[in-house]
């Protein structure tokens, strides 16, 4: 699993924010994750108490988005989510496309109180 290398790695950057902008307290931390990025959101949510137990930002909740994975279809340039359309094109059922989003995976928003 290596989503608990990757949540550690993401509460130090937030706590390196945090402390450069002196922050006393953060709130929530918004990650989004591509609906076919190799991280799984489970993971994350299962590993992130390890990851903030006994640090500042212990009582720091985590909120995660899914972004879709859209394409386009190199054949009739129509942009459809490859999840939902088991990766055929939804107007020509072609298999012959680019990957617009869904692989992201980024830290959005650091709220603090």
């Amino acid at each position: 699993m290596h989503e608990l290398g990757i949540i550690f790695e993401v509460v130090k950057t937030v706590r390196k924010f945090a402390e450069e902008n002196q922050l006393t307290k953060v709130d929530t931390l918004v990650l989004q994750i591509g609906e076919i990025s190799p991280i799984v959101p489970k993971y994350i949510e299962e590993a992130y108490p390890a990851a903030i137990d006994g640090t500042p930002l212990q009582d720091m909740k985590l909120q995660i988005e899914i972004l879709p994975a859209n394409a386009r279809c190199n054949k009739c340039s129509t942009i459809f989510n490859l999840v939902e359309h088991q990766g055929a094109c939804s107007n020509c059922g072609e298999k012959d496309f680019e990957i617009l989003s869904g692989r992201e995976f980024m830290i959005k928003e650091v709220i603090a109180c």
